[in-house]
């Protein structure tokens, strides 16, 4: 466990519209953070400010090292790349359909100049519970688990140290949801992983993390720990609101139509 990061003052803004207004947070070394709201509220935007897929207007982002004997490594450089890695939300989307697991996974090994592809691809396979037997498949010959299997795969293969989580469970079905879920948290504790986690979902931003944040509308709205969710213990009505709809929303309960 040797790196965290911290985000100060970010600001996003896409053709006017500002996407995130000043956020700012720090992440410690194998600490797990989330960030919550509700669709459109700057949360994903976050993450990929993070690395390097939005335009960052204004802010700051300061990767935490043990050793401060080195300046830290900066957001877009090669090192950066390396110890920051990004999961993204739809497995569908962000494997190439006609590329091989092999070829996937050894891309960012090329990239990066990294030796030791083969044992670094068995070891990536092994750890996600899927094995060298699915190393030369294609992504649709994959279930959506399987996919999001791969992609986590594919951000451990360079060991980074913090692992961004853009919504990793949401375009799955319950069932496997909570496998791959089981399988991240096993992941940080065995790797000493720090995660930044994306989530509409209370139930799970509470289950995976220590701390987290509330976004509204492009602000953090509030900063708290699950044990004050579970108290009610917030500073912001929207925050409680949040709660309120997470409270009474019930998988699976049918449509009644008043027609």
């Amino acid at each position: 466990m040797t790196a965290g990061i911290k985000v100060e003052g970010l600001r996003v803004v896409y053709a006017g519209f500002v996407a995130v207004a000043g956020a700012s947070f720090r992440v410690g070394p194998g600490e797990s953070f989330g960030i919550v709201g509700e669709s459109g509220s700057g949360k994903s935007t976050i993450l990929r400010a993070i690395c390097g897929l939005a335009p960052l207007q204004a802010g700051r982002i300061t990767l935490l090292e043990a050793d401060q004997g080195n300046a830290p490594p900066m957001p877009g450089s090669k090192r950066f790349r390396r110890l920051v890695q990004m999961v993204f939300q739809d497995p569908y989307g962000s494997l190439h359909p006609r590329q091989t697991v092999d070829r996937i996974l050894s891309e960012p090994l090329a990239i990066h100049r990294v030796a030791g592809a083969q044992r670094r691809i068995k070891q990536s396979l092994d750890e996600v519970g899927l094995g060298s037997g699915f190393r030369f498949r294609y992504p649709h010959q994959l279930s959506g688990g399987q996919r999001q299997r791969i992609a986590i795969a594919r951000a451990l293969i360079l060991e980074p140290e913090i692992l961004l989580l853009d919504e990793p469970t949401s375009a799955l079905d319950a069932s496997v949801q909570a496998e791959v879920l089981n399988l991240l948290e096993d992941l940080r504790r065995r790797r000493g992983l720090a995660y930044v986690l994306v989530s509409h979902d209370l139930a799970v931003v509470t289950h995976m993390c220590e701390r987290l944040i509330v976004m509204n509308q492009g602000h953090v709205v509030d900063c708290l720990t699950p044990a004050d969710l579970a108290v009610q213990r917030t500073q912001h009505d929207y925050t409680r609101k949040l709660m309120d709809a997470s409270i009474g929303f019930r998988r699976g309960a049918p449509h009644v139509s008043g027609a």
